[in-house]
Order: structure tokens, then sequence, then C-alpha cells
């Protein structure tokens, strides 16, 4: 059930120690199994799922579990609707849309992370959030003593700018209803580009992840499948600001609406746009990303966060709101 584990492996940004108790389980049993184990020992842990948000610790502590739900990842053709387990890429759902001609899942598309994760961030790109296409989401109450799926409606998760009701409480999402349901061999191709998914060995890796996502794409093209515009654009865009050239988590600070000018605006206008500390630098193409360019520690990413911090905070008087997980 546990292993010891190199958490750069599991994360985005390739920056992390050797976990002492490591979990994958891959199914919604043996993760409450895996769960009601650490209770039952009095052991801390952590869940993440592709971790794409996360910045994990140069050295674990030795007597915590890390639990990765990134290979809890399937889904079920149900009578009105269809479920799709929090382990599943976001990005997933772009080939769902090909599929079906469901345009509402396009922005999804080279999305990083997983349902679970955009599920409790309500996760978005331009004016789509992750919240226009789910029903109802499945979770587990972590702090009940019996852990048992429940549900509960869209409606009620309290939804905002990269906020959710999953915030406020101990909560475990396992996945969510969404209101389409592939039909015959449609099915049969997703389940197939899901299982080439599970295949890879380090999914983890940002080129990885843009290299089967946008081979995906390009194989549903070559058998005659329309590709839209937005799915063009997307790539051109995220190209463009070399998200899949280096290690990193995307954006790590949320944008300041009140404030009305993006993050990534503000580092360029205070020229911190390739400032290097160790191995990490913010990103001379977008100003609020931070990378790892030579093998940072997590140490260096939390020093250049914190110059952006106290930079912005004294020149234009707010304290940015992290985006990124720093786990110690």
């Amino acid at each position: 059930m546990f292993k010891q584990e190199l958490l750069a492996r599991h994360c985005s940004y390739q920056i992390g120690g050797t976990a002492h108790y490591f979990s994958a389980p891959p199914s919604q049993d043996e993760l409450i199994a895996v769960l009601q184990a650490c209770k039952s020992h009095g052991q801390a842990y952590t869940i993440f799922g592709m971790g794409s948000n996360l910045l994990f610790p140069d050295r674990p502590r030795e007597d915590h579990v890390y639990i990765s739900l990134k290979r809890l990842a399937y889904w079920e053709n149900r009578a009105a609707s269809w479920f799709v387990s929090a382990g599943v890429p976001m990005s997933m759902l772009a080939l769902v849309g090909l599929h079906s001609r469901i345009p509402d899942f396009e922005r999804t598309y080279l999305l990083p992370g997983s349902l679970g994760a955009g599920i409790y961030m309500n996760a978005k790109f331009e004016q789509f959030q992750i919240s226009d296409v789910i029903k109802r989401v499945c979770f587990l109450d972590l702090d009940q003593d019996q852990l048992i799926p429940q549900w509960i409606e869209v409606c009620d998760c309290q939804y905002g700018y990269k906020k959710s009701i999953f915030q406020e409480h101990n909560w475990l999402i396992l996945g969510a209803e969404l209101t389409v349901t592939p039909a015959g061999e449609k099915e049969h191709d997703l389940q197939m580009a899901l299982n080439r998914w599970l295949d890879l060995p380090d999914s983890a890796n940002l080129k990885t992840f843009y290299d089967f996502f946008s081979q995906e794409v390009k194989g549903l093209e070559d058998k005659g499948t329309p590709i839209p515009d937005t799915l063009n654009r997307i790539e051109q865009y995220r190209n463009g600001k070399y998200h899949f050239s280096y290690p990193s988590c995307g954006s790590v600070f949320k944008n300041n609406y009140d404030y009305g000018t993006p993050i990534g605006a503000l580092v360029e206008q205070l020229n911190l746009k390739g400032l290097t500390h160790g191995g990490a630098m913010i990103s001379p193409h977008h100003g609020n990303i931070i990378v790892n360019s030579n093998q940072a520690s997590a140490q260096d990413i939390a020093s250049l966060l914190t110059v952006i911090i106290d930079e912005i905070h004294r020149n234009f008087g707010f304290v940015p709101e992290p985006e990124v997980v720093i786990l110690n």
C-alpha cells in the first residue's frame, strides 16, 4: 500500500525530496482503505492530484504520508449523465468535447491539472470555469470517522473566482457528474486515450503533458474530426508564453480583480521578469510564472515568491494571494 517515492516525479515543478510513505490508489475503495489506515495509525497525510499547482518540500517529513490521486482516473456512463473521477486530467475533457461535439469543453484544453483539483479551485481559462460543465460533485468528509461518499449539487458549491465550498471544509473530491453521455465507439476511443495517458511514465512533466494532448488532437484531426479554432488559439497562446518549456506550476498568484491589473503585468512593470535565485527564475515571458530553470530547490522558488509579494506590496499597496500550494 505504501512505498518510498521521489515527489519530484509527481509534480510539474519537478521539485521535491523522497517521501517515506507514498500511495497512488486506483479506486475509491482502495483510496478509502489508505485513508482509514492513516486515521487508525494517527499518521498525517497530504492528498494531491497531478501536482500541477504544488511545491513539494525538499526534505519531506519521515512520518508523513503522500497520497496521489493520479491513478484514480476512470469514467462511468450513467443513465442521464457521465461520472468522471478526480484523477482524470481536465484536458481529457477537451477530447470528450471533440468526440461529442460539445463546445463547452474546448477551453479545458491544455489546462495542466486533474479534474479534482479543478473542481476544488474552480479552474478557469478566459471566461470558462470548470463549474460551468459539472452537475454535482462526489466527495468524502475527512473529518468523519467512517468515510462514505457523499454528493453536493453544483449550485450549492459556492463557486466564485478560484473559490469553492471545498476550500472551506476538510472534504476530498472523488469526482463529478457531467451532463454528457458519450456514445458507442466514441466511448471506447476515449477509454483508449485515457489508458494511453495512464501508461505514461512521466505524466507530471509539462512537455510530456503537452506532447500527449497535442498528439491526441492531431490524431483526431487526421481521422477527419474538425478541430475548433479555440484549441488552436489556446495552443498558440500557451506556447507563446513558453508554458511547457520549463518545469513550473503555471500562474503562482491569483489576479487581484479589485486592483484591475494582472499580476504578470505588475511584475513586468517592476522589471522583475528574468530575475533568478539559485535554480529558479521569474519567467522572462510571463511575469506570473516562476520556473525551475536549473535544478531549483523549493527554497529557490519560495525566495522569488517572497520578492514578488514584497515588491507588489511596496509599490502597489496590496499583498498578492499565492495560487501555488506550498507544502512544508
